[in-house]
């Protein structure tokens, strides 16, 4: 007997194939009906919309059905028919059904329709199973592919850089150590500290903040990399906008300048925004009908935008004319608050803007310094609804400069002489950004909290999955 494969509700909810035997495998959605016909809604995560399977129940063992019921996992045999019934246009006609896996009604915590986001957080390993977090993870995989695929067909090179680090890539302070000394009894130097010579490393080691400043090393030698990656960073921020594991994506670019790199964001951003509308509509549509009424209006107007480009003193200088009542106060030298990005992106331009040369007290030692002696050249992307979604600069160059300004900040030449040897041999002008996985899936996604756009959010006093 010839072993039939199994088809994904995908592909049959978009078939005319009426008439053919086919078998799938889901989840059970819900089950309804009466003592002579059941009908069961199957979701196989392949697609947001379920299967509906017709059960005629004199043709079925009467335990077999009892069985099945919400959250349950099986298999069906049957016929591919037109459907009649509103909001489907096939379902299956029932022959076997094979029960791979029961769910307990009475303990199965995702019965009944809507949950809060809060109590899906709180199940975590089951919230995939809701038509929300499908369309999310659906989406979250879309970008993915969406990345590798721009900077493939742009010519740009995919580098694995160390998620292990000895470096504090941005001088961002709270990371993570990664140790293998035995915590109750370290070994101690003399003066009291802890001597790293005896860790597996022999030296005091981090989770990464950055892939950054090793990407840097391949674009000197390969022209266009990135990286994309997870980062860690261990604030204590409970707000809906941190995580303390995320994911980065890390373009670095020899020989642009910080137009070259004004230009490649904002061409890649419109690329995934397209891509996204291309190819997720229908779990954006969802999203559309259920969170955020604007969203797919949001995606298009980005699309259709040219972002504007500004300075950060003209910046300064809107906000400060502006009228408005600010909760942080604006000056210059301060840096900008996500309500000052936000009255810049949605009131002001009402388009995604470019801010460009920041103070250089505010912005890392890597950034290119201007010839005013007070600006660099760093850029941030800024979004509606999200503030800052792209934060990159063109890169200093210049090893007297850059020895400089590392001496000023008081980083130890020593935790980077492998970053400087690129400006002592063969340095080059050169550009990079960071944007942040995450905050690009809240703004495809229109979810509200950065814990409802990865599987597993790692935030303060929460690592259960």
């Amino acid at each position: 007997m010839e072993h039939m494969r199994r088809s994904k509700i995908s592909d049959l909810l978009g078939s005319k194939e009426f008439g053919k035997e086919v078998l799938v495998k889901g989840w059970v959605r819900t089950k309804r009906g009466n003592k002579n016909i059941n009908f069961i809604a199957l979701n196989d995560g392949s697609v947001i919309h379920h299967l509906q399977v017709v059960v005629e129940v004199p043709n079925f063992d009467e335990n077999l059905l009892k069985q099945i019921t919400t959250g349950c996992c099986i298999a069906v045999t049957g016929i591919l028919i037109e459907s009649v019934g509103h909001g489907q246009s096939v379902e299956i006609q029932a022959k076997k059904i094979e029960i791979f896996g029961t769910a307990d009604p009475e303990t199965y915590p995702l019965q009944k329709k809507g949950h809060t986001l809060e109590f899906l957080r709180e199940i975590a390993h089951l919230r995939p199973r809701t038509n929300t977090f499908g369309a999310v993870l659906r989406i979250r995989h879309a970008m993915a592919f969406a990345i590798h695929k721009y900077f493939n067909d742009q010519g740009f090179y995919y580098i694995h850089t160390p998620i292990i680090t000895g470096s504090d890539a941005e001088g961002a302070g709270a990371l993570f150590r990664v140790s293998t000394l035995d915590v109750k009894n370290p070994p101690i130097k003399a003066d009291g500290s802890v001597d790293f010579t005896a860790d597996f490393f022999g030296k005091e080691t981090k989770l990464t903040v950055s892939g950054q400043l090793e990407a840097e090393l391949s674009a000197m030698a390969l022209s266009l990399v990135y990286t994309f990656g997870p980062t860690f960073r261990a604030e204590n921020s409970n707000t809906p906008r941190h995580l303390a594991e995320f994911w980065m994506v890390e373009p670095e670019m020899a020989f642009y300048d910080i137009h070259d790199n004004m230009d490649l964001a904002e061409d890649f951003l419109k690329y995934l925004m397209k891509y996204a509308l291309e190819n997720c509509h229908e779990d954006l549509e969802f999203l559309n009908k259920m969170y955020d009424h604007d969203l797919i209006g949001r995606l298009k107007h980005v699309l259709g935008s040219t972002f504007e480009r500004l300075t950060y003193t003209r910046a300064i200088d809107i906000l400060t004319s502006s009228g408005q009542t600010w909760e942080f106060p604006v000056e210059w030298g301060s840096d900008l608050q996500a309500e000052h990005e936000r009255y810049l992106v949605e009131k002001h331009f009402d388009r995604p803007v470019i801010i460009t040369d920041y103070p250089k007290e505010i912005k890392a030692f890597y950034m290119k310094q201007n010839s005013d002696g007070k600006t660099v050249r760093g850029m941030d992307v800024l979004f509606p609804k999200i503030g800052e979604i792209i934060g990159g600069s063109q890169r200093e160059e210049n090893l007297d400069v850059l020895l400089r300004r590392i001496h000023e900040l008081d980083i130890p030449e020593k935790d980077v002489w492998w970053y400087l040897d690129t400006r002592k041999f063969g340095t080059a002008p050169h550009a990079g950004f960071g944007l942040g996985f995450e905050r690009l899936i809240l703004f495809i996604t229109g979810m509200a909290n950065i814990r409802d756009v990865i599987p597993f959010p790692r935030t303060p006093k929460n690592a259960e999955f």
